[in-house]
């Protein structure tokens, strides 16, 4: 059996990683048999989650966990799309995950209120003596990297803007469809889901999450996916 390895359940959300949910919903679009599993990021192939096991071979990041699935497991996520929807599909898929990524990033990390109501709980089960150091750590981690990439260079108005521009192009390209590209689920939809719950997630409070709620197809297409993928935390 397939195991994915996760963070876990938080926020409200099947995993505070959208990744980590992408990596599920791939197994889930796919109509495999699987297993999840609390995994160490600190023993990750590529310190990072999610990580899929299939035997003895350890696939991390979700972009080739979707390749291993197509490739090993003859799954074609975007069955039914023409050339050019599937051109589409996986440039709004990219678009979330290189730039959307870091805006939601930069709003739970960077702003204290924000990271102290969601990401310092990571945290908890640290001993309380070295807690704080750990904290302060990987917290400035995060912001520098956010920094390198580009994201932490903008002021919280022009991130937020960004926000609401890759929001409303996704609005706008689902339009009044059920799944992103129609009737069906495709590849990108293991992507656009997580985004769109992470975005709407209440826990934060930001511009972004109430950009997200001005747009009545992604409140539908969210609780949608929900209530079939998640019933539990529907």
């Amino acid at each position: 059996m397939l195991k994915l390895q996760m963070f876990g359940t938080a926020f409200g959300l099947p995993d505070p990683s959208p990744f980590a949910m992408k990596g599920e919903m791939l197994l889930k679009l796919a109509g495999v048999e699987y297993a999840t599993e609390i995994g160490d990021v600190r023993k990750a192939p590529k310190g990072k989650m999610p990580v899929l096991i299939d035997g003895d071979t350890a696939i991390p990041d979700t972009t080739f966990i979707r390749f291993h699935l197509e490739d090993t497991h003859g799954i074609d996520f975007d069955k039914g799309l023409s050339a050019r929807d599937r051109g589409i599909a996986w440039s709004v898929e990219k678009m979330l995950e290189e730039s959307l990524y870091f805006a939601v990033m930069h709003e739970r990390w960077a702003i204290d209120e924000n990271f102290d109501r969601g990401p310092r709980m990571f945290f908890d089960s640290i001993p309380a003596p070295v807690r704080g150091i750990l904290v302060r750590m990987i917290r400035k981690q995060v912001i520098r990297n956010l920094w390198g990439q580009g994201t932490g260079r903008h002021s919280r108005a022009e991130i937020c803007r960004l926000a609401a521009r890759i929001l409303t192009s996704l609005s706008d390209v689902m339009g009044d469809n059920k799944y992103l590209m129609g009737s069906h689920t495709c590849g990108a939809d293991a992507s656009v889901f997580p985004f769109v719950a992470g975005s709407l997630c209440p826990v934060f409070d930001s511009e972004v999450l109430t950009h997200a709620r001005s747009h009545k197809n992604l409140v539908d297409y969210n609780q949608r996916m929900m209530a079939e993928f998640y019933p539990d935390l529907a």
